[in-house]
C-alpha cells in the first residue's frame, strides 16, 4: 500500500485510475480544479470504501504545494498536461506551468516519483508510414505549438530527474477511449454522443487518417504499472494497430442509419499514428488486451435503448 496523489483525478482517465488504485489498496488523494473533470466521475470510486480524499485545487497554486507537504505522497500522477485536442489553446498554454507546479511541489517535499501522461499524437507529430508503429525517441520537425510544448515537458522531466532526483515515467498515450469521456476530448466519445442523440456525426478530413485506439481499462493498467516501473523513460502506450477514423464511425454507429459528414481537416491533425509497445512490454510488463471492435462494442452496450 502506498500514498498516491492523482492530479486530474476527476477526469476521464483519472477517475478510472483512482478506482484501480483503490482496488489495489492504496491511499488516494485526488486533486482537480474541475475545469474539465467532474465529481460525478468519482461516484464509483467513492462507493468503493477505500481511503479517498478529494481536493478542489489548481496544481499551480500555493495551496497545492502545501497539500503535497501535508499529505506526503510517495507517487504523484499528473494527468492534466495536454488535452488531446491540439486546438485547445488554453490547455496548451497552461500545460507547462501545471507540470512545473507538480514538479516544484515534489522537489520541495521530497516526493520520489512522478508519473505523467502525454498524448502521443502531440509528442510525435507527423511520422512517415515507414517509421510506423512509432518507437520512443523518434523526433520530427515541429508541426505546431502543442508539439513543441510536449517535447519541452519531457525535457523538463529529465532536468528535474538529473538535478533533483525526482524519478519520472512519462507515458505517451494513444487515443484512449471509454465511458465517461467527454465528446470534445475524443473521436470515439464524439461519435457515441452523435449516435445517442440520433444525429449525423462529423469527421474532420477524409476519415482515412489513422489513430492507435487504446481502451480505458488497458490504459489504466499501464498507468498502475508505472507506479513502480519504467523510471526515467518515455514509454508508448498503444496497440501498434492503426485504425482509420471512418472505420471507428462504422463500429460506433453499427445498426443505425446515421451518416458521417466530412469536413475540413483540423490544424495540427496528423495523418497516421500507431505506437510500438515493445518498450512497454519490457519495462512495464504491459500489453493491451482489448481490440477496437471489443472496446467499442462495450461502449455501445451503454447506449440508451430506443
Amino acid at each position: 500500500m502506498a500514498r498516491v496523489m492523482v492530479c486530474g483525478g476527476a477526469g476521464f482517465i483519472g477517475s478510472h485510475l483512482v478506482e484501480r488504485l483503490l482496488a489495489d489498496g492504496h491511499d488516494v488523494d485526488v486533486v482537480d480544479d474541475l475545469s474539465t473533470g467532474s465529481l460525478a466521475n468519482l461516484a464509483a470510486a467513492r462507493s468503493m470504501g477505500g481511503s479517498l480524499r478529494f481536493h478542489h485545487l489548481d496544481v499551480t497554486s500555493l495551496e497545492f504545494a502545501e497539500l503535497v507537504g501535508l499529505r506526503n505522497p510517495e507517487v504523484i500522477y499528473h494527468l492534466a498536461i495536454l488535452q488531446p485536442s491540439a486546438s485547445d489553446s488554453l490547455s496548451i498554454t497552461r500545460s507547462l506551468p501545471a507540470l512545473l507546479g507538480v514538479l516544484e511541489a515534489a522537489r520541495r517535499h521530497r516526493v520520489g516519483r512522478v508519473v505523467v501522461a502525454i498524448p502521443a499524437g502531440l509528442l510525435y507529430g507527423e511520422i512517415e508510414a515507414k517509421h510506423q508503429p512509432v518507437k520512443e525517441g523518434r523526433r520530427t520537425e515541429a508541426i505546431g505549438v502543442s508539439h513543441v510544448m510536449a517535447h519541452t515537458m519531457v525535457d523538463v522531466l529529465n532536468v528535474y530527474r538529473e538535478r533533483y532526483g525526482i524519478e519520472f515515467c512519462a507515458l505517451a498515450m494513444g487515443n484512449v477511449y471509454g465511458v465517461r469521456q467527454r465528446p470534445q476530448d475524443g473521436v470515439v466519445a464524439a461519435f457515441a454522443s452523435a449516435v445517442v442523440r440520433g444525429i449525423d456525426a462529423e469527421i474532420f478530413g477524409s476519415g482515412k487518417q489513422t489513430r492507435d485506439f487504446v481502451f480505458i481499462d488497458d490504459a489504466v493498467d499501464a498507468l498502475a504499472r508505472a507506479h513502480e516501473r519504467g523510471g526515467g523513460l518515455v514509454i508508448n502506450i498503444g496497440t501498434g494497430v492503426a485504425t482509420p477514423i471512418e472505420e471507428v464511425w462504422k463500429l460506433v454507429a453499427m445498426g443505425s442509419s446515421l451518416k458521417a459528414r466530412k469536413t475540413t481537416t483540423r490544424e495540427e491533425d496528423v495523418t497516421r499514428l500507431a505506437l510500438s509497445n515493445v518498450r512497454a512490454k519490457i519495462q512495464l510488463g504491459w500489453a493491451p488486451w482489448t481490440s477496437v471492435v471489443d472496446g467499442i462494442a462495450s461502449i455501445r452496450d451503454t447506449f440508451p435503448k430506443r
